[in-house]
């Protein structure tokens, strides 16, 4: 099988294990940097070139978008979707993912339990949205931020009320979001590959920091989730449209809560954790559904 993945870089973890999960299994693969794709759109002839050269006879595309490549990347996506290539991450559930205010709303308006959030425009409604999701502490995060950066905890209404409005006169957009209390700095992140639970990890902040991102310090342990948590996190999956997925949800005795679905998730962090060959499951679903687009 011939297949490409698209990734700025060829040598970050999440690709090469992509590629070298695909080399075992005996199939061609490519890494393609989807920013230096062009795009030639046409009725019944899309067509993709990539250093010059036509893109053809591609099987399957494995997209490994980043924060700041979103726009283009979904252009890109949805270029190889027209061309009738199967692709792991459809161009309308990234976007949908990447939006995180958007990505909330579809979770909860499908029942999907979320910690409460507020986002506003209008500062005249920044004390009665802080109440909303209150009392202190409370979570600020901006919606574009990623791997825990531009999120915040307000331990003081106050305090709160003046990053929100600094974010405010930088024109960056930010919602609020109710503290949980009770997971004493610890997520879990859930990986799914085509609505089968591959790989768990619980991760913890360090002392003194909520923020459980490994990027940030965090360590990490293998768990084992309850029938719940399996049933939350294939939904939320499925509801997004993803058939690879790393969604973190936070555990409370009410059950789980979903913190973020992402459309794009690193595999060094749960490969190393788990010891499980998440590259690997990825290439066995392309192998048994490339065929059905």
């Amino acid at each position: 099988m011939n297949i490409i993945v698209l990734s700025r870089n060829p040598m970050l973890y999440s690709t090469q294990s992509l590629v070298n999960a695909a080399r075992k299994r005996n199939h061609f693969v490519r890494v393609f940097d989807h920013m230096q794709c062009d795009i030639v759109i046409e009725a019944n002839a899309p067509t993709i070139y990539y250093q010059g050269q036509k893109i053809r006879n591609v099987q399957a595309v494995i997209p490994r978008i980043g924060t700041s490549a979103t726009s283009f990347g979904a252009c890109v996506i949805r270029q190889f979707e027209l061309m009738k290539v199967f692709t792991t991450l459809k161009a309308d559930a990234l976007l949908k993912a990447r939006d995180k205010i958007s990505c909330m709303q579809i979770l909860a308006s499908h029942g999907v339990q979320v910690p409460k959030s507020t986002i506003f425009n209008n500062l005249q409604s920044i004390d009665q949205m802080i109440d909303e999701v209150g009392p202190v502490p409370f979570v600020i995060k901006l919606v574009n931020g990623t791997h825990g950066l531009g999120v915040m905890l307000a331990e003081q209404k106050k305090i709160g009320e003046s990053i929100i409005e600094a974010f405010h006169k930088a024109k960056q957009k930010v919602f609020l979001q109710k503290f949980i209390h009770e997971a004493k700095g610890a997520d879990v992140r859930v990986f799914v590959v085509n609505n089968a639970i591959v790989g768990v990890m619980k991760r913890q902040a360090m002392e003194g920091e909520f923020r459980s991102n490994l990027h940030r310090g965090a360590t990490s342990e293998v768990i084992q989730l309850t029938e719940e948590e399996r049933h939350v996190a294939r939904k939320a999956a499925r509801v997004m449209g993803l058939k690879v997925a790393g969604i973190d949800m936070l555990q409370t005795s009410k059950g789980p809560l979903v913190l973020e679905v992402n459309a794009s998730p690193g595999l060094e962090g749960i490969e190393t954790t788990t010891g499980h060959d998440i590259a690997g499951k990825i290439i066995k679903y392309i192998e048994k559904n490339y065929n059905y687009r």
